[in-house]
């Protein structure tokens, strides 16, 4: 059976139809990892967009138990240029076809990725639908109309868990950590736990009381939208700046910035990888990193509320990482968790995060 992906601007991509039957309607990105396509299709960052994978190959390795990023399958859709309908690891469960059927997601297979990608590069992420039901094309056309887009969304608190729980309760902790939660990935509560680390998550609608209670350090996650929408959070946050350590990530980093005084903007498409080049300004390391955001703080307005840029991107030179050694923020753009992706930056979250979160001058 066929599908469409039919983009705002009129462009028409098909393909064979996998995974469920059904439309969905979301933003077109790409991303250019070579592996890692559960985590992926698991991060709630994904929230209302249809991803397509540069890597020509996916489903080689099916799907497993260990890998996914949170219970549920958050992207819109997926597109690829060659599913593997035989999988083959020793940890696979089943195959990424059945795993789409399971949750409700379209995909597409032997689609012309390569174009897809290069005219998403040429005219930026756009509104699209994914159809494998055979819905008209005017039906698809109004639902492109219809859908709002990701600037003005505050889609982090949809995706947020409900209430706060304890992660992770050793006996003699390392540290006492408190994890905002708006749309946050499992290896990073999985890493801070392995440090020995209290951790307790709570959800992004919380208060600045509630998440700095008894702690040592508040750690904002990742998440999907536009951060400029989540002015509760931003508030909240600015009532922590100066009082407790605050550390970011992707969405965190980005909610930080704003909570300090700067701005944000939407990139034209976005960086989303496990490939994205960063240099470390405070060693001069450059690190291959994982990355999934559609936003980024502006560099004058943040440099003006004192804060150092400490990581940049190489692409295109935006702000990657900032410290604001006197306010006690620390802020990451990219994914220090790696999951998926490679572990050049994962000393950061098991060191220098927390050194400075426990008072040391990084």
């Amino acid at each position: 059976m066929g599908g469409i992906l039919l983009l705002e601007d009129g462009r028409r991509f098909t393909g064979e139809a996998f995974g469920a039957t059904t439309t969905r309607v979301g933003e077109s990105v790409f991303n250019t990892a070579m592996t890692g396509y559960q985590e992926v299709l698991t991060d709630p960052s994904y929230t209302e967009q249809v991803v397509t994978m540069t890597c020509p190959h996916i489903g080689n390795t099916g799907v497993n138990e260990d890998d996914p990023e949170s219970s549920l399958v958050h992207v819109a859709g997926f597109v690829v240029r060659s599913l593997t309908r035989a999988p083959s690891n020793w940890r696979s469960v089943g195959g990424l076809h059945q795993y789409l059927v399971k949750h409700g997601v379209p995909g597409l297979q032997g689609v012309d990725t390569r174009a897809l990608v290069r005219h998403l590069r040429s005219r930026g992420a756009m509104k699209c639908v994914i159809s494998t039901d055979g819905t008209p094309l005017s039906e698809l056309e109004k639902r492109i109309a219809d859908w709002p887009g990701m600037e003005g969304r505050a889609l982090a608190a949809e995706v947020a868990c409900k209430k706060a729980y304890v992660y992770a309760d050793p006996i003699a902790p390392t540290l006492r950590i408190s994890v905002i939660d708006g749309g946050i990935k499992q290896n990073i509560l999985r890493l801070l736990a392995d440090t020995g680390a209290y951790v307790r998550v709570h959800p992004i609608s919380d208060t600045a009381e509630q998440w700095a209670s008894g702690v040592d350090a508040v750690l904002v996650g990742n998440g999907p939208g536009d951060p400029a929408a989540l002015p509760h959070a931003i508030s909240q946050l600015r009532l922590l700046v100066g009082r407790v350590p605050l550390l970011g990530i992707c969405l965190g980093h980005q909610l930080l910035g704003l909570a300090l005084g700067a701005t944000t903007y939407k990139l034209k498409f976005g960086h989303r990888g496990a490939n994205q080049p960063v240099r470390d300004e405070l060693t001069g390391k450059i690190e291959i990193t994982s990355q999934n955001h559609g936003f980024a703080v502006e560099r004058d307005s943040l440099l003006a509320t004192g804060a150092i840029v400490s990581h940049l991107h190489l692409n295109d030179q935006t702000i990657s990482g900032f410290i604001h050694r006197e306010k006690r923020v620390m802020a990451v753009q990219y994914h220090p968790e790696s999951a998926p992706g490679p572990h050049d930056s994962r000393p950061l979250i098991l060191d220098r995060f927390l050194k400075f979160a426990q008072g040391e001058v990084v």
